[in-house]
């Protein structure tokens, strides 16, 4: 009797231990929400916004619906089921959004403006046309781009570290490309999935 009592305790234990693994998921729509929130703080924003308020609270609203819909919730229990809160305020996230914001309206705006430098498929920038610049100016553009780049890797690091979830760092990387890519200014070019540089 003992052995049956152990066997279903042990039984019990794994199938919750389960559930609560299961009902860990990356928040897409959260990370998605705070990408656009940074690379707006970035560009400036304007007018054309590419997700409003009203529809990010959509989108959560029904986040929210799937999380109640599925049973293991309910055999779980809320507190496994809350609402992630995406962490954009660490030291380190603000230092970097400060520098590439910087970096930004001093330098890489023109460079974006004229077409010599573009966003990448990748969440980076790359240099389009180096034809298009002197040799002075390509120095220039070279170091302006390694510097952008070397930052942009770090703040999808430090934004998945600060969640306490390093291993989100591809999936956070992936929701930046979709804004650099949704918040680029008229002109501007940038790569399409397949890899091909195309005007905005």
């Amino acid at each position: 009797m003992k052995k049956w009592y152990r066997s279903l305790l042990i039984c019990s234990f794994a199938f919750v231990a389960a559930c609560v693994t299961i009902n860990v998921y990356f928040p897409a729509a959260e990370v998605e929400s705070a990408a656009e929130k940074v690379v707006n703080e970035i560009l400036g924003g304007d007018e054309n916004q590419p997700e409003s308020d009203e529809q990010s609270n959509l989108i959560q609203k029904m986040n929210q619906f799937v999380a109640y819909a599925n049973p293991i919730n309910w055999l779980v229990g809320t507190a496994h089921a809350q609402q992630a809160d995406i962490t954009l305020s660490s030291p380190a996230i603000s230092a970097l959004t400060e520098r590439i914001k910087g970096r930004y309206e001093s330098s890489l705006k023109q460079y974006l403006d004229n077409q010599s430098v573009g966003f990448t498929n990748q969440g980076f920038v790359a240099v389009v046309d180096a034809s298009a610049l002197g040799l002075k100016d390509r120095q220039v553009v070279n170091k302006l781009v390694a510097d952008e780049n070397r930052d942009r890797q770090a703040l999808y690091r430090e934004m998945a570290v600060a969640n306490d979830h390093p291993e989100w760092e591809e999936q956070i990387q992936k929701a930046f490309v979709k804004q650099w890519t949704a918040q680029a200014k008229k002109g501007w070019k940038y790569q399409n999935a397949e890899g091909q540089w195309v005007v905005k």
